[in-house]
């Protein structure tokens, strides 16, 4: 079974015919890194890392030795900063993967009625899963076009790829990503099913026929009655792929001493994905509880053993009707997932389901249970995972709120881009949040380039800065004109910025390449990565994506506190006064709710709350705070 940690392997539609991404000048990245850290720092630290900066790039220094390096990487592979990147985002990070790393899609909240219903919404998602498989298998997906700046450049689609065949294997120090891809090994045919934190194999071709809905149903409701045999029940060995990375490595690793634990493992491992049949968990179900119980099930007194966290893709079904998708992320980006769940949602409304009340006749196999053979290490490590998992439950403060004041349209009419006025108003809320700037992440895609993934757009600017601090501490001195021409010059920082980063010129990646050629060349580290300056503008306090959906569902991204987005309101009544735009009555009667918001900061000062807003049905923003995390933030477009 083939490997992605170092670069993945070929695939039709992968992009091939795509230019390779750049490298940028190293001079010019240098430039550039210093103009993004000086309003960050202190006069002091500045000078001593522009003394730094300028020692690594003098000619025939080592910065210039890394970057001949570098040149000839991008000669010989598809993307010279793939493995680099992966390793860096993913697969060396050691904490636990729900809440800190999987995001979420929540699906619009269902009334189920009867215990028969949520099985049949299993059954039609599921047979919606099956259909996207078969347009993946026959690469039939029709290649998607970048929007936004630069819009109609086609991009690389082998992430889509990823979505049924990839998973994620823990190791002692570094994950690794593994590809399916083996000639020899026949395709995967069955999914991997959890209720009551027990693991069934569901077959979904049998005699070479893939499983109607109706045979699917018939096959979910006998695993629902063989999960209720509690002399059957298993322990809820799930739970240990919430832990650590390090934690769940050496537990499987114990698993895998004995040969039931192995087979069961490759059963999971080798299928197209989960379904996961959860219990109701609680009296009252609103967009809150269900995105905690996607980021982490609500710990182990819940449904939080009823996951298999290294699979990329978990379809979660609960009886209550909390629903959605938890993705492990390393195979692919947010996009991917918002594309293939949209893909599903629009088949269950678009394709009324096969089902009229009855089950299939047909005489099917029962599902198969996986079994475990237990060490007592195994029963020390799942007592010790459940009791890490419930801390992270109890860590996370997470409250769903929506923005009805006004939308995209409203940015539009100013004639501003929606990404960059959304970037400004969060560097606007943190700073009357906090009284500082923080250095922020805003991934953007490199999928214009083979293999391409994402780069850092930083939203920090000292354009940006100039603003918040009008808008603030000069609220008295500068006028509306003033504060209006400072937000114009933001945005077009911030626009200016997106272009550099979608053409791959941005400098984190480039940075991120000539530390990790270094270490690779076993050089010392250069002074400039183990300079404060670095450290300090690689600590994202804040960290935000952009995941627009055009059907009713939201994104979650734990953990992430409240921050105070009253900026949002001030920055229209600015624009309002200068007459930039047309008539206010839209954001007073439209009521359009396009913003929302996921954020997550370590950052304890005192958070401003923003006002109330109308009840209405709206893509929510979501809000949740975690002491121990930095701000993650995704918004629309």
């Amino acid at each position: 079974m083939p490997i992605l940690d170092q670069e993945p392997s070929k695939t039709e539609g992968d992009g091939d015919d795509l230019p390779k991404l750049p490298l940028p000048n190293l001079q010019d990245t240098l430039d550039i890194y210093l103009r993004c850290v000086k309003h960050l720092l202190t006069k002091e630290q500045f000078s001593r890392t522009q003394n730094i900066v300028k020692q690594f790039g003098v000619p025939g220094g080592e910065g210039e030795l890394l970057q001949r390096k570098l040149v000839e990487r991008r000669e010989k592979t598809a993307n010279w900063v793939y493995d680099f990147w992966l390793n860096d985002m993913y697969l060396n990070n050691r904490l636990a993967l729900p809440v800190n790393s999987s995001p979420a899609m929540v699906f619009p909240q269902q009334n189920f009625r009867l215990p028969i219903d949520y099985l049949r919404f299993a059954a039609h998602l599921l047979s919606g899963v099956l259909e996207y498989k078969t347009l993946l298998d026959a690469h039939a997906l029709p290649i998607d076009y970048a929007q936004g700046q630069l819009a109609g450049t086609p991009l690389c689609m082998e992430q889509y790829y990823r979505l049924f065949t990839s998973y994620r294997l823990p190791g002692p120090e570094r994950d690794t990503l593994v590809a399916q891809e083996s000639t020899v090994m026949p395709e995967p045919e069955h999914v991997i099913v959890a209720c009551k934190n027990q693991f069934f194999v569901l077959d979904v071709v049998m005699n070479f026929r893939r499983l109607n809905e109706r045979d699917l149903l018939t096959q979910l409701d006998k695993i629902l009655k063989m999960a209720e045999n509690e002399e059957e029940r298993q322990p809820p060995i799930g739970l240990l792929t919430s832990n650590g990375r390090t934690e769940w490595a050496e537990a499987r690793s114990f698993l895998m001493r004995e040969s039931t634990n192995r087979d069961s493992l490759d059963m999971i491992e080798r299928c197209l994905c989960l379904v996961c049949l959860d219990e109701a968990s609680g009296p009252q179900l609103s967009d809150t509880t269900c995105a905690a119980m996607m980021l982490h099930g609500g710990g182990a007194a819940k449904n939080g053993g009823n996951r298999w966290y290294d699979k990329p893709m978990q379809f979660v079904v609960g009886a209550d009707g909390c629903c959605g998708v938890v993705c492990e992320h390393s195979p692919f980006e947010g996009i991917v997932l918002v594309q293939c769940t949209e893909y599903l949602l629009k088949y269950m409304t678009g394709s009324p389901s096969k089902l009229v009340r009855a089950a299939s006749l047909s005489e099917l196999p029962a599902p198969r249970r996986l079994r475990w053979k237990f060490l007592p290490e195994i029963q020390k490590l799942i007592s010790s995972s459940a009791e890490k998992l419930e801390r992270l439950v109890k860590n996370l403060d997470m409250n769903v709120h929506k923005f009805y004041d006004y939308g995209k349209e409203f940015i539009k009419k100013q004639k501003m881009s929606p990404d960059a006025y959304v970037q400004v108003a969060l560097q606007l809320a943190f700073y009357r949040c906090h009284g500082r700037p923080v250095s922020t992440y805003e991934s953007a895609s490199i999928r214009r380039f083979q293999q391409g993934r994402v780069d850092n757009i930083r939203s920090a600017t000292p354009e940006a800065l100039a603003f918040v601090k009008a808008m603030t501490e000069g609220k008295l001195s500068s006028g509306d004109t003033e504060k209006m021409e400072l937000l114009q010059e933001a945005i077009n920082a911030q626009t200016k910025y997106t272009i550099l980063t979608i053409t791959g010129k941005a400098i984190d990646n480039h940075l991120l390449g000539l530390r990790e050629i270094a270490q690779e060349m076993k050089m010392e580290k250069p002074e400039i990565f183990k300079d404060e300056a670095y450290l300090i503008s690689n600590q994202f306090i804040l960290s935000t994506s952009q995941v627009p959906t055009t059907v009713e569902m939201f994104c979650c991204y734990g953990p992430v506190v409240p921050n105070g987005y009253g900026g949002l309101l001030d920055m229209r009544d600015l624009c309002n006064r200068c007459k930039h735009g047309s008539d206010s009555a839209e954001q007073r009667n439209g009521q359009m709710p396009e913003m929302h918001s996921h954020t997550k900061t370590s950052d304890k000062t005192p958070q401003r709350k923003s006002g109330q807003t109308k009840s209405q049905p709206a893509s929510p923003q979501v809000l949740v705070r975690s002491s121990e995390q930095k701000i993650q933030t995704k918004k629309p477009s």
